[in-house]
């Protein structure tokens, strides 16, 4: 722990850590009090204050606090607010959570606390934790008018695309605390950053720019490098239109099925059993071939075409110029590319709205355009008109993730992405004792892996082979964007965070298991596996199968 002085509800209190041990505490306040309260935190307006019974978003009593700091009028004349909510539990643990949300933000997700584990009734709130989610200060509905591009047009705005990136966390966090210790009266013994996708991008951002917030951060499959990310969006639907002139047609399902069922076969045992499960994905980087699904002359079973292979190498390589310089990351292959997931964010969705179009068609067109472009391409908001922008799009005169001008001082990279993003040292947050740990799916369609993998590599070098003091990186065979996809993807990886923060130990393997409605491996479901700390694999020593302590961390 951090030892902090706070002055909370008029009185200083210095809290030790080994006070909250076994302790649930009552508040200060009452719920009531607090929209009257003078919090002193200079841009705060709390709108309300509302006690909460347990329910839907209430696994337990609570005072939901919502409210808004920092209003301001844009460059664009838009009204722009970080609108917040916290949850103030009856009986809190001491501890506090920032909840870091997903996608482009531009909503207050409900302030439960999802821990990423697989289990969303698992909640921080559900365990005792104060916990805040926020907007990150813009309001993805503000603009219905732009259509399916109306939750980006807040990258006209220099300020809030900077808060999209960091800065809503950095004028909202202190504020939170501030709202918690006022309210209980003493001060955070633990403070946590936690979020997944655009929300795990936010953990990484803040330990390079608010070192000394949060105690612990778990980051899961994080965007971390999302502007670079997102012109591989560009890169997959040219390279998947000119197959046949129609993404949504250029695999069929069966297609792909065909292709994660080759993967199996040729990297399942690699791990030293063949469960389903490829643990070994370096080894099946090196062995898996793509070309021998090519159908011979005349043949169309069981096999893709030669513009088929040709688009698939293509993706997994990933974007370059036209001189040859890698614009984003390579990627893994692996099983999940079968999946549902994997095809709605790459390829098809079901939503009418869209035309069927996939998410990186739509919701990824409009982001590449407004937020990650210097500066922002305004692009109408219907399905056709962010199809051909992608379409359109030249990788040696539009990538502009790196630009900044007079008006948009900050470029996509710098406003997006962890301060040393390209050579990450995270020396700051080490130095301040915090605590990391990522967990990526190797399969995940929209941020790769392999991307990840490269940084966790130069953040090791950087600190002499000694990352794993403070971070530790866990891979996670056939998962997706998250859970629910063919892998034993449901872990708990905080409370590993907690127990390394709060007592010292630095955690190993993580036991895994199936997700109990898992629609891809049912037969898996009861089973158990190891989680290996990377670069680690978890591979079979003999024994039970089910049983995940029937493998060794190599």
């Amino acid at each position: 722990m951090r030892l902090k002085w706070k002055y909370a509800a008029g009185l200083g209190a210095l809290l030790t850590a080994t006070a909250w041990a076994g302790t649930a505490q009552a508040a200060v306040l009452t719920c009531a009090d607090i929209t009257a309260h003078d919090f002193a935190f200079e841009g705060l307006v709390v709108t309300s204050a509302t006690a909460e019974a347990v329910g839907e978003n209430s696994p337990v009593p609570h005072c939901l606090v919502q409210g808004h700091v920092g209003e301001r009028t844009g460059i664009d004349g838009n009204t722009y607010k970080i609108s917040f909510e916290l949850r103030l539990p009856d009986d809190w643990n001491g501890r506090f959570v920032h909840q870091f949300n997903g996608g482009n933000d531009g909503t207050v997700v409900p302030a439960t606390g999802n821990l990423l584990n697989g289990d969303p009734s698992d909640t921080a709130l559900a365990r005792g934790y104060a916990v805040v989610s926020s907007d990150a200060g813009h309001d993805g509905a503000a603009h219905p008018e732009a259509g399916l591009a109306g939750g980006a047009v807040f990258g006209f705005d220099p300020e809030a695309r900077s808060d999209y990136g960091y800065g809503a966390v950095m004028k909202l966090n202190p504020a939170a605390v501030k709202l918690v210790e006022d309210y209980y009266g003493q001060a955070i013994a633990y403070s946590y950053g936690v979020g997944g996708s655009n929300g795990g991008r936010h953990a990484m951002v803040q330990a390079t720019r608010s070192p000394d917030a949060f105690d612990g951060i778990l980051a899961g499959f994080p965007g971390f490098n999302l502007p670079r990310a997102a012109v591989q969006h560009a890169w997959d639907i040219q390279s998947f239109h000119a197959i046949n002139g129609d993404v949504r047609k250029a695999f069929a399902p069966e297609d792909l099925q065909l292709v994660g069922e080759a993967v199996i076969a040729a990297c399942d045992g690699l791990d030293g059993l063949e469960d389903g499960i490829i643990a070994d994905s370096p080894a099946c980087q090196t062995v898996f071939d793509i070309t021998s699904l090519t159908c011979a002359a005349g043949a169309t079973n069981l096999c893709l075409s030669p513009a088929q292979i040709e688009a698939l190498q293509r993706i997994h390589a990933g974007p370059t110029n036209s001189k040859g310089e890698a614009l984003y990351s390579n990627w893994a292959w692996d099983r999940g590319i079968a999946t549902g997931d994997w095809r709605f964010w790459k390829l098809e969705s079901p939503i009418p709205p869209w035309d069927h179009l996939p998410l990186i068609a739509t919701m990824g067109a409009s982001s590449l355009a407004m937020i990650f472009s210097n500066p922002p391409n305004e692009v109408a908001g219907d399905p056709n008109s962010l199809l051909q922008f992608l379409l359109d799009y030249d990788f040696d005169t539009d990538v502009t993730v790196s630009a900044a001008d007079a008006t948009f001082t900050e470029s996509p990279v710098a406003f997006m992405t962890p301060t040393d993003v390209d050579s990450p040292k995270l020396a700051e947050f080490r130095g301040a004792g915090g605590k990391l740990i990522v967990f990526h799916g190797i399969s995940d369609p929209v941020f790769s892996v392999m991307d990840t993998i490269n940084w966790y590599e130069k953040l090791d070098a950087n600190n002499g082979g000694n990352a794993e003091d403070f971070a530790r990186l866990y891979t996670v065979p056939g998962m997706g964007h998250g859970s629910g996809s063919p892998a034993t993807d449901k872990f708990d990886a905080f409370s590993a965070l907690v127990d390394w923060v709060e007592n010292g130990n630095q955690p190993g393997a993580l036991v895994a298991e199936v997700t109990p409605d898992n629609e891809y491996i049912p037969d898996m479901i009861g089973i158990t596996r190891k989680l290996c700390p990377y670069p680690q694999i978890a591979r079979y020593a003999g024994g039970d199968e089910a049983n995940h302590e029937s493998f060794t961390c190599e």
